[in-house]
């Protein structure tokens, strides 16, 4: 069993250690009552990926900026998956992944789900003021949110960090999709590991949400978002050996497969070579769970080509993200109009 610990207050050695190092201060995954100015609450969650430490060294320079005094508003924070942080990995190998486990997940048996349900009970018994997930990417994206509902405080929240955001509700057991039934939610995509700039991103984002006295109601205009959700998931299928440049593998995909994300691909587009007689060698399940590969893909000449347009986000070239989670998302574009409900297009494949 995965025990949660509570600290009222930053533990001491926290602010200086590194996201290898969090596991040693905190003992474990970990919620924090930082106590603030204003209230409700905002509830930040970081490190749910054991690689991808932005989040966690956003938030850390945060509470260096207040140190010694009261935060703008009071703050629930969780670090989350500090044992996988402690090996660099997404998550151990006996782990569910964290961001499936939240309230929701089909695999609600789990150690990892019985954590999750102790955080959101905790920090959910109030009114909170907003929920801010925060990830990093292994491919080349851009910075973008997530919002699992279209109604204006989620897009409002969202277009605070960026332009482009994604509304998807699937897959199942993420936190945004849970916590999106207590308060607004977004889960942000903050580039990748390392850099700079997705460190400055994330740390101005969080630090502009403890300062704003409320967030707007009003429908964002069109003209201030560029709207995409996702339709499908393209996972590799079992048994296939792949990678990028390497000859002796059944998928030898384009060694830039990554810098695809949020590019619309058309009809005959070059993915892979593959190994003879070899059939479509990735599965696409929409959110019906209806494979659809075979709609979007094709084989001429032992390649792998796209059918018709496809728009990919989160393709990596990292081969163990790929196995853990998936290959890439499907997206299309969608209308947002000062005059619609805000719903969902047709799902065009």
């Amino acid at each position: 069993m995965t025990v949660l610990r509570h600290y009222d207050g930053v533990p001491d050695g926290l602010l200086d250690a590194t996201s290898i190092e969090a596991a040693k201060v905190l003992g474990g995954p970990s919620l924090l009552y930082l106590e603030g100015a204003r209230t409700p609450p905002l509830f930040v969650t970081v490190l749910q990926h054991g690689n991808e430490p932005t989040g966690f060294e956003a938030v850390q320079l945060i509470l260096r900026k207040y140190q010694g005094k009261k935060l703008p508003r009071t703050m629930w924070l969780f670090v989350a998956n500090v044992d996988a942080a402690a090996s660099g990995l997404r998550t151990l190998p006996k782990q569910q992944d964290y961001n499936r486990s939240w309230p929701g997940t089909p695999a609600a048996q789990s150690p990892e789900a019985s954590l999750m349900r102790e955080v959101v009970d905790t920090v959910a018994a109030g009114p909170l003021f907003a929920s801010v997930d925060l990830h990093n990417n292994t491919g080349s994206n851009p910075h973008y949110g997530c919002v699992n509902h279209l109604s204006p405080p989620f897009l409002q929240l969202a277009t605070l960090f960026a332009r482009t955001v994604v509304f998807f509700q699937q897959p199942l057991g993420v936190q945004s999709l849970a916590m999106a039934q207590h308060c607004p939610a977004v889960t942000l995509e903050c580039g990748q590991a390392g850099e700079n700039a997705a460190l400055q991103h994330a740390t101005e984002f969080v630090d502009a949400c403890l300062h704003l006295h409320h967030i707007p109601k009003h429908a964002v205009s069109p003209h201030d978002v560029t709207l995409l959700k996702t339709v499908a998931v393209a996972k590799m299928r079992q048994g296939v050996s792949f990678g990028f440049g390497d000859a002796s593998a059944d998928v030898r995909f384009r060694a830039d497969l990554d810098k695809l994300n949020f590019s619309q691909l058309e009809p005959g587009e070059f993915l892979a070579d593959l190994a003879p007689d070899m059939p479509i060698p990735i599965e696409v399940f929409n959110d019906d769970g209806d494979e659809i590969g075979d709609r979007l893909f094709e084989l001429k000449q032992g390649r792998l080509l796209v059918k018709k347009p496809v728009t990919p986000s989160m393709a990596t070239l990292d081969t163990t993200i790929i196995e853990q989670d998936c290959l890439f998302y499907v997206m299309e574009t969608m209308a947002l109009s000062d005059e619609d409900d805000h719903t969902p297009s047709e799902i065009q494949i």
